[in-house]
């Protein structure tokens, strides 16, 4: 997950505001701490030297003894393999295939401040005081096309869309099976992005006024350059396929946060 520094942005922390502020009523603990390390088959040394911690440090934290700070959450949920919300409620979901993670990639920007933030898997995210929804893509459309080319061994992801302080794209998205890239962009800046191409994946684009966008990155290849096979979950082919007898088995293979519009 990606939290920017700076604002007040709390991941999966529920809390109520007091005269001094926030006061929060959850935090990361030592259960929680020890349950994830022994899932990950690893001793406390080991996961001390992946944080660059001491093993005592670990001890206390698993024993109750000591809290971890606030500022090594992202790296220490990290290393222990969940996101800083699961890591800080606790609530985690046990999946077999690691690999397959990223296909459930779910994406929230904050209103306040304009923080991208990213999270396998659902999770409770709030920004500056707001708790934010779940973003939820839809097929790209005229206004809102993406075009890819290949270039070196790269795609070259480019659109036609205003760039103005009211009216922009705010970030490109490229999701594999495997990886997670996203470029931030900013109003007056030209809709020009690379990513080394990884395999078969979904390209997200999220306009400010109208939300957020997707198509496969093969989709939009010329006929030469597309692949033998292709994923079976074709976004531009829901709105027919969500009105004919197919219809559930799209949905089933739609990937986390793509609801197309019909």
């Amino acid at each position: 997950m990606n939290i920017k520094r700076g604002c007040s942005c709390t991941a999966g922390i529920t809390g109520h505001e007091t005269a001094a502020g926030i006061e929060f009523m959850g935090y990361v603990t030592g259960k929680t701490v020890k349950k994830l390390r022994e899932k990950l088959k690893i001793t406390q040394k080991e996961l001390a030297e992946r944080i660059n911690v001491s093993d005592k440090t670990i001890s206390k934290w698993e024993t109750e003894k000591g809290l971890p700070d606030i500022g090594i959450l992202e790296e220490l949920a990290k290393a222990l393999g969940v996101s800083a919300a699961e890591l800080l409620t606790g609530d985690f979901k046990e999946n077999e295939n690691p690999s397959g993670n990223m296909k459930k990639m779910h994406f929230y920007v904050c209103p306040v401040c304009g923080n991208i933030i990213t999270a396998v898997g659902q999770s409770s995210i709030s920004c500056c005081g707001v708790s934010l929804p779940e973003l939820l893509a839809e097929p790209e459309e005229d206004a809102h096309g993406i075009s890819v080319e290949t270039v070196d061994h790269e795609y070259c992801v480019t659109m036609t869309h205003p760039m103005e302080k009211k009216h922009y794209i705010s970030f490109i998205a490229y999701v594999t099976a495997d990886s997670c890239e996203v470029v931030k962009l900013y109003p007056e800046q030209g809709i020009s992005v690379r990513f080394r191409k990884k395999g078969h994946g979904i390209l997200y684009a999220y306009c400010n006024r109208h939300g957020m966008f997707a198509v496969h990155s093969y989709r939009k290849l010329p006929a030469h350059d597309r692949p033998e096979y292709a994923p079976h979950w074709d976004p531009l082919s829901l709105r027919e396929a969500r009105s004919g007898s197919n219809a559930a088995d799209y949905a089933a293979k739609e990937p986390a946060g793509f609801k197309g519009s019909l």
